[in-house]
């Protein structure tokens, strides 16, 4: 049996390479940009919002494997769901890459996103994986 860390190695592999999420989207209610400047990572995310309901969410840009992942598994964590969902599993992804003690049933939230977690243990990297993130938040707080 594979061992989780290479299971959620291969979810973060597959995102990085993945298409699907990274387009623009027509008639977009709203987007939101998001630059890291300490390693370039730059992302523009757009949204169709239906009533408080995120209908469709997108991305377009370019960066690190891991920003570019991380922006892709958000991406699928949140079409369908509610701003205040959605919200919600900002906090929890956000503590969990700082670290802080989170129960397993809050964690099981984040379903693949819980595939960055390890990336807490490079400080250099956890900037690239809250990028996404971050944005997205500031995007549902407008």
């Amino acid at each position: 049996m594979e061992d989780l860390s290479s299971i959620y190695t291969d979810i973060v592999m597959e995102h990085s390479t993945a298409t699907y999420n990274k387009h623009k989207i027509e008639n977009a209610t709203d987007n939101e940009h998001g630059h890291n400047p300490s390693c370039g990572d730059d992302i523009t995310l757009e949204i169709i919002m239906d009533g408080d309901v995120i209908k469709d969410l997108a991305f377009t840009g370019h960066g690190c494997a891991i920003s570019q992942a991380s922006t892709s598994i958000m991406i699928d964590l949140f079409k369908g769901k509610s701003k205040e969902e959605a919200l919600k599993m900002i906090d929890i992804f956000l503590r969990m890459i700082k670290r802080e003690d989170i129960p397993e049933e809050e964690l099981d939230k984040l379903e693949d996103a819980r595939a960055l977690q390890n990336i807490s243990n490079m400080p250099a990297r956890v900037k690239c994986a809250e990028l996404a993130w971050y944005t997205m938040q500031k995007l549902l707080n407008k």
